[in-house]
């Protein structure tokens, strides 16, 4: 009678611990997964505008690649703090730029100058010379960023990545 009595403590101490060392590994694996879902809620970082050249460096209707650094680039980002947007001089200070990634799936989209379309090699996605959507599967137009000419200096105004739409 005393072993069946050990025997059951025994079991419910085990059962206990496991139950205890279950949850545990649990919220220790759920840490990472709260603090990236959190961390854009809880990080403010504002806006930043990045210089990409001078007026002069782009000529009127070339719609060409510029590259900066993000807006909240991680110090242990290394090539990945850098990003991208295609830029176009459209007239005197008027400038035009779009994310250099698709907004299906985020694959970098290329500039065709002889078709005046920006096309994304990964599944086909056509975007037209204003950055819409001419054929494939994007589900909305390239994201565009807002550019201003300040000191006769281009600059673009970013956020951290993913960005959303913004107007220009």
């Amino acid at each position: 009678m005393k072993t069946h009595q050990t025997n059951e403590q025994r079991r419910a101490f085990l059962v206990k611990l496991s139950l205890g060392l279950g949850g545990l590994a649990a919220a220790l694996a759920s840490v990472p997964v709260l603090s990236a879902l959190l961390a854009p809620l809880l990080e403010k970082v504002p806006d930043t505008w990045r210089q990409v050249g001078t007026v002069d460096d782009f000529d009127i209707g070339v719609t060409r690649l510029v590259t900066f650094e993000n807006a909240a680039p991680e110090p242990w980002a290394g090539v990945n703090a850098r990003t991208a947007v295609w830029l176009r001089r459209d007239a005197g200070n008027r400038f035009t730029a779009f994310s250099a990634n698709c907004t299906h799936l985020g694959c970098p989209v290329r500039w065709v100058d002889k078709a005046s379309l920006f096309m994304c090699p990964c599944h086909g996605g056509v975007y037209y010379k204003d950055g819409s959507v001419a054929a494939g599967p994007p589900p909305k137009p390239l994201t565009r960023y807002q550019v201003r000419v300040h000191r006769q200096h281009v600059e673009i105004k970013t956020r951290p990545l993913p960005i959303t739409n913004i107007s220009a």
